[in-house]
């Protein structure tokens, strides 16, 4: 059954929801950083663009929230990356300028941001699981599907796959997930039959699928079912974290497998969402429930940290770029060539935000009932 679409306030107040408190939590990593190596802080911004509300602690800090909740700031005393901003810094607030700090604090203070997204997701995966369970179903095959992949393959019921594409399988959810993410692609597996391993080369096999919203999406198939009915298996509290991180850097290798078949033009690039199919996902998920939206908000953390630490000015991981080369060459970057760097990046930045709209106005039909419109 198709769910008809969340109403808009709550698409309005889902996004709210989801988007400031990982930004602040984003942000908190860098202030928090900073103040332990005793940088001072101007501002700290959720959102950008006129202030909503704010105030100023004793420190002197502004803390404030923007009408544009797209993103956030810390402004620290001092700049932020160019070559020579220490200089420049008035002798009273030299001390605890962020510039004026050493390669390595800089490095740290900057990567903490999306280290802190990374750290919540695990948090939330952590209670999650501890909370709802995993269901766990070993990897035995139970049947295969007539003229599927895994048939076409030679795979036979009391197969076990133990190794997908060079990734240690132990469970029927392992071989799931790493299926998933490969619709089309030849993968090599490790089958154990008997007391026997031996090596399987699998055409992947690709179907599509919508969710309960009507959303369709492509994945990869390989034909086979479990031997067992999945349980629900409690981890003890000390294994909870391990397994929350395992599950973390799993998410961060299908959003790289993801974008990687978009640039190679395996995924169409219409796949690629903005901050209005943001909003529109963390409101279906809002109106499924509290542990589909704080799956979601787990997820979409784990996007932040990682686009952060794409190396393009701008972001995190521009920044993170300059400071490696700094430590390399042992002085900075000249201050125009960071400045050019920048300015490519904001025109890189708003470009894709321009284009991801557009995507996003497509996929909402915008398009379609133009051009029935015109037509």
């Amino acid at each position: 059954m198709i769910l008809s679409a969340p109403p808009v306030w709550l698409i309005v107040l889902a996004f709210i929801c989801a988007i400031g408190p990982l930004v602040f939590i984003h942000e908190m990593g860098h202030y928090l950083v900073a103040r332990w190596f005793g940088v001072g802080a101007e501002t700290f911004s959720i959102g950008f663009g006129r202030e909503i509300t704010g105030w100023t602690d004793r420190r002197g800090t502004r803390w404030k929230v923007g009408w544009l909740p797209l993103g956030g700031y810390v402004r620290f005393v001092g700049g932020e990356s160019h070559a020579g901003e220490a200089e420049r810094t008035p002798a009273a607030h030299r001390a605890d300028s962020f510039a004026g700090r050493p390669v390595w604090q800089r490095f740290l203070i900057v990567l903490a941001g999306p280290l802190a997204n990374f750290l919540l997701a695990i948090l939330i995966f952590a209670a999650i699981f501890g909370t709802v369970g995993i269901p766990h179903a070993s990897n035995l095959v139970g049947t295969v599907a007539p003229g599927s992949a895994a048939a076409q393959a030679g795979i036979a019921p009391g197969d076990r796959i133990v190794a997908v594409g060079g990734e240690t399988i132990q469970t029927f959810q392992d071989i799931r997930r790493t299926i998933f993410m490969r619709p089309g692609e030849e993968v090599r597996l490790v089958i154990e039959r008997g007391e026997r391993r031996q090596p399987v080369l699998v055409r992947i096999g690709a179907t599509e699928e919508q969710d309960r919203f009507g959303r369709k999406y492509r994945i990869g198939l390989l034909g086979v079912s479990p031997s067992e009915r999945p349980e629900i298996v409690h981890p003890p509290v000390l294994s909870l974290i391990p397994i929350a991180t395992e599950h973390t850097f799993n998410v961060i290798e299908m959003t790289v497998r993801g974008l990687y078949q978009i640039v190679t033009g395996q995924r169409s690039a219409k796949e690629i969402g903005g901050p209005l199919r943001i909003a529109q996902v963390a409101g279906e998920q809002a109106s499924l429930g509290f542990l589909d939206f704080a799956w979601l908000a787990a997820v979409v953390s784990i996007n932040l940290g990682f686009i952060n630490l794409l190396p393009v000015p701008m972001l995190d991981g521009g920044h993170l770029l300059f400071y490696s080369l700094e430590a390399v060459r042992r002085r900075p970057v000249s201050v125009r060539a960071q400045e050019w760097a920048f300015r490519g990046g904001l025109a890189l930045l708003l470009a894709l935000l321009l284009f991801t709209t557009v995507n996003d106005l497509g996929s909402f039909g915008l398009w379609d009932r133009l051009e029935r419109l015109i037509g």
